[in-house]
């Protein structure tokens, strides 16, 4: 793997601890990270109340290229929502009501800056 791609997948686990601990902050509850299967990813698989819901997270260094949030396309989307009632299936539990939220994290120099958006998709 060159430099760059494991800067990024750093940056992207440190992004996605924050994350985690910032929803399960907000009263959330973390089922499980970065579950993979060959269809994608899913970075947090959460409760909250009776929602489960599925988080992506977005991590960036700058807005240089806009807020990290403006990544999550509509067709990541629509993939996150599959993914979520393919994970409520593993997991033989209920995928009703389920939610896509986004989480986006700026880490500027020594600040960071988590932004929670629910409902995204």
């Amino acid at each position: 793997m060159d430099t760059g791609a494991q800067y990024r997948r750093r940056l992207g686990g440190v992004g996605e601890e924050l994350a985690a601990v910032f929803l399960e902050r907000a009263g959330m509850r973390v089922l499980d990270r970065n579950w993979r299967i060959p269809d994608g990813e899913i970075d947090i698989v959460a409760r909250d109340g009776p929602a489960l819901v599925v988080a992506e997270v977005k991590t960036r260094t700058s807005l240089r290229y806009g807020h990290p949030l403006e990544a999550l396309t509509p067709a990541k989307r629509r993939r996150l929502r599959r993914l979520g009632v393919a994970w409520a299936d593993r997991h033989r539990v209920p995928a009703r009501p389920l939610r896509v939220d986004g989480v986006g994290v700026l880490l500027a120099g020594a600040r960071v800056f988590v932004s929670h958006e629910r409902g995204v998709g």
